[in-house]
């Protein structure tokens, strides 16, 4: 499947173009990455390719930023990236959001999203509908000012260890 921008409308195609996105990400993506989803349990985060890719994106000066509703299904779904995460923690910010605050009033809200500036905006607005836009720096800007703004009402979670007493 060739990226490109559009509106993709099966599940299939979803899984198979987010998986395709989050490579791409890791492969050519800049400084920063930013994804959202409510526990991102249905991301392809246990391919051990897509693991291999970000281990060589994750240098000091990158940032992923997270934002889940609840990072525990996360936690049981996908080990192999919580062992990822730890090892990386220097490059993760990760937040909890509250899902009746990421909702727009005005306007409707993805249930997903990835953020790559300079690169591509993807977002998930059902199980079954999905857009992508390529190097739209209007896009971009939106959608990052809509990540921020929900970051912004959000919690630390996600920590790469545990401090016991």
């Amino acid at each position: 499947m060739e990226l490109k921008d559009g509106v993709y409308e099966s599940r299939d195609e979803i899984q198979q173009l987010l998986r395709q996105v989050l490579l791409l990400c890791a492969e050519q993506g800049g400084r920063e990455l930013c994804w959202m989803d409510s526990d991102f349990t249905d991301w392809p985060l246990s391919d051990g390719p897509l693991l291999e890719a970000l281990h060589g994106w994750a240098l000091p000066h990158r940032r992923l930023r997270l934002l889940a509703a609840d990072y525990e299904p996360l936690r049981r779904a996908h080990p192999r990236f919580v062992q990822w995460r730890q090892l990386h923690d220097h490059v993760i910010a990760a937040k909890a959001f509250d899902r009746a605050e990421a909702v727009e009033r005005s306007q409707p809200s993805p249930i997903g999203v990835v953020l790559a500036p300079g690169l591509l905006v993807f977002k998930r607005w059902t199980p079954t509908r999905a857009s992508l836009s390529l190097r739209n720096a209007r896009e971009e800007a939106t959608t990052l000012e809509w990540f921020d703004a929900i970051e912004q009402r959000s919690n630390d979670s996600f920590a790469g260890s545990t401090l016991g007493l």
